[in-house]
């Protein structure tokens, strides 16, 4: 199995950042509707949800998922 540099470099960079009470995607995708309505009720769901708040911005894939769920909760509104 063949490994691209730069993202082996990235994923080793983010080590010192993590710590024992984060959570992985399978959580924060469970979240994520909860967090969107947070947002569009004018709340501050990343005080509430702290975790969800530092997995998005640590997770390209999960971020993706939560801005689509955003707009198709912005477009149904």
């Amino acid at each position: 199995m063949k490994f691209n540099k730069d993202v082996l470099k990235k994923l080793i960079s983010k080590i010192p950042h993590t710590h024992e009470g984060e959570i992985g995607c399978d959580d924060c995708f469970e979240d994520l509707h909860t967090f969107a309505e947070m947002e569009l009720e004018g709340k501050s769901p990343e005080k509430a949800m702290p975790l969800i708040r530092e997995h998005l911005d640590n997770c390209g894939e999960c971020r993706q998922e939560y801005q689509a769920l955003l707009d198709a909760m912005k477009v149904l509104n």
